[in-house]
């Protein structure tokens, strides 16, 4: 399952409609958060909002995290160990005031586990694929891979 939020603030009606169509023509399995009670998405499962909790259940049950390029998103996926795709919103557009998500995105290209996709052909390439790697922060991965690593030694070691 792909989970996709676009925040709390503002519907973001060109994300969601990306996904629907991602979602027919693929067959993904896309649960969303619009903010939009009056969104008509016909191949993903949505709603407005979701409680805190249920918020919180269905990042951590996704596959990916897909999300405006505002904080509170990545942070999600990083804490969950998930990859996350940014389709950051546009001022020119009409989508936000400035356009600090386009910085955003732009800053954090390239580290791992965030993906960025400018338009709706590198959002659905990103959707489709089976290689995404969990986001999180450098000192956690090092950390974690250590862990991971220490742990396979030591059950070499006991066979």
């Amino acid at each position: 399952m792909i989970f996709a939020t676009v925040g709390t603030q503002l519907p973001f009606p060109r994300l969601v409609d990306a996904l629907s169509r991602a979602a027919e023509r693929h067959r993904l399995d896309i649960v969303a958060q619009t903010a939009d009670a009056s969104c008509s998405a016909p191949h993903i499962r949505h709603q407005a909002f979701f409680a805190p909790a249920e918020f919180a259940d269905l990042a951590t049950m996704a596959s990916v995290i897909v999300g405006h390029a505002g904080i509170g998103t990545i942070i999600t996926a990083q804490t969950r160990s998930k990859p996350v795709i940014l389709y950051p919103r546009r001022a020119a557009l009409g989508e936000h005031r400035n356009d600090h998500q386009m910085a955003t995105a732009r800053a954090l290209a390239g580290i791992e586990g965030i993906y960025v996709a400018m338009d709706d052909q590198e959002l659905e390439n990103y959707l489709v694929r089976t290689d995404l790697v969990p986001a999180c922060m450098s000192e956690t991965c090092q950390r974690r891979d250590q862990l991971v690593d220490r742990l396979k030694s030591f059950i070499h070691e006991q066979r």
